[in-house]
């Protein structure tokens, strides 16, 4: 159980680094620091998208529709937390204290 809950920690550590990296990519493009068009940055980009499509296309189908503002980043970030939260809450469950 005890390698259960280290793996399960280590995913969601891993999504919580590529959400950070996505969330910052995301500001930088949008306040034009970096430029879309320059071939490593759209690579990043393109990838860090179908890393987190496959979380974030679940989440759009229960938010209303915000022209112009993305919310599922931000929804997926609190549920990724919590579950992290919740996770290390019942870490003694797992090692048997």
């Amino acid at each position: 159980m005890v390698s259960l809950y280290q793996a399960l920690d280590v995913i969601l550590q891993v999504i919580w680094f590529v959400m950070i990296a996505h969330i910052i990519l995301s500001w930088l493009l949008s306040f034009q620091v970096l430029n879309p068009r320059q071939p490593q940055v759209a690579q990043i980009w393109f990838g860090l998208n179908r890393l987190l499509e496959p979380i974030y296309a679940p989440i759009r189908r229960f938010l209303p529709q915000t022209p112009g503002l993305d919310l599922a980043p931000l929804v997926a970030f609190v549920i990724l937390i919590i579950l992290r939260q919740t996770l290390r809450n019942n870490a003694g469950f797992f090692y048997g204290a």
